[in-house]
């Protein structure tokens, strides 16, 4: 695909998720400040889940609470695009393999996280995987402030500097057990602040450098 030199205003277009991703890996308490508030201990290893491509929305898609739902929460963390094929790749050589950044929103639901002890329910409901509003290229990851809000109140904000595992390490733990292909995402992990999203509600990833993800919460029908 080449760009053929038209141009449109932001308002004149809906965006899309951008990418489509064969997989989402997501990472548990990989912000110290997460595992505090969750009571949980800070792994050795990075610790990993997936999320099914059937959850990635996009920029003002709505996420809907399923029915049989208790509590859902969001999670605002910055989400590694993979520019090409990834395996076995050395940390040092991890950027080779990155096309850019996004901001991803790792909903979640509790009750499922908590009765299944395993996070494949609780993390892979249809629209549980906002994804945008687009992919940035040109930044470094290593010190970009991440925020969360929920109808315009601050709720979770942090560096990436405070992450446990940092973006060369995932990209190379994750290529070691599975191949990453273009358009995968790898959801970095998201700091202290998780909270209840209830219908009406509208929240906003915004990260520095990058932009803002917003979804609006609706219930299923």
């Amino acid at each position: 695909m080449k760009f053929d030199g038209n141009t449109c205003e932001l308002s004149q277009v809906k965006l899309l998720a951008p990418c489509l991703p064969s997989k989402i890996v997501g990472l548990g308490l990989n912000y110290r400040t997460h595992a505090e508030e969750t009571n949980l201990s800070v792994p050795d290893a990075p610790l990993i889940f997936l999320k099914p491509s059937t959850a990635v929305v996009g920029p003002d898609d709505a996420i809907v609470l399923p029915r049989s739902s208790g509590r859902v929460d969001y999670e605002g963390e910055l989400g590694v695009i993979i520019g090409r094929k990834a395996r076995d790749v050395p940390k040092d050589k991890a950027q080779d393999y990155v096309l850019g950044y996004t901001c991803v929103n790792d909903v979640s639901e509790r009750h499922a996280q908590r009765e299944d002890g395993q996070w494949t329910r609780a993390k892979g409901f249809d629209t549980f995987a906002p994804i945008g509003p687009w992919i940035v290229t040109d930044v470094a990851p290593d010190n970009l402030k991440i925020e969360t809000y929920l109808n315009g109140e601050l709720r979770q904000s942090a560096y990436t500097s405070d992450l446990i595992f940092g973006v060369n390490d995932l990209v190379s733990f994750v290529s070691t057990i599975m191949t990453l292909l273009p358009g995968d995402v790898i959801s970095t992990g998201t700091p202290s602040g998780i909270g209840r999203m209830t219908p009406g509600d509208t929240v906003e990833i915004k990260i520095d450098k990058i932009g803002t993800l917003r979804n609006q919460v609706v219930s299923q029908k």
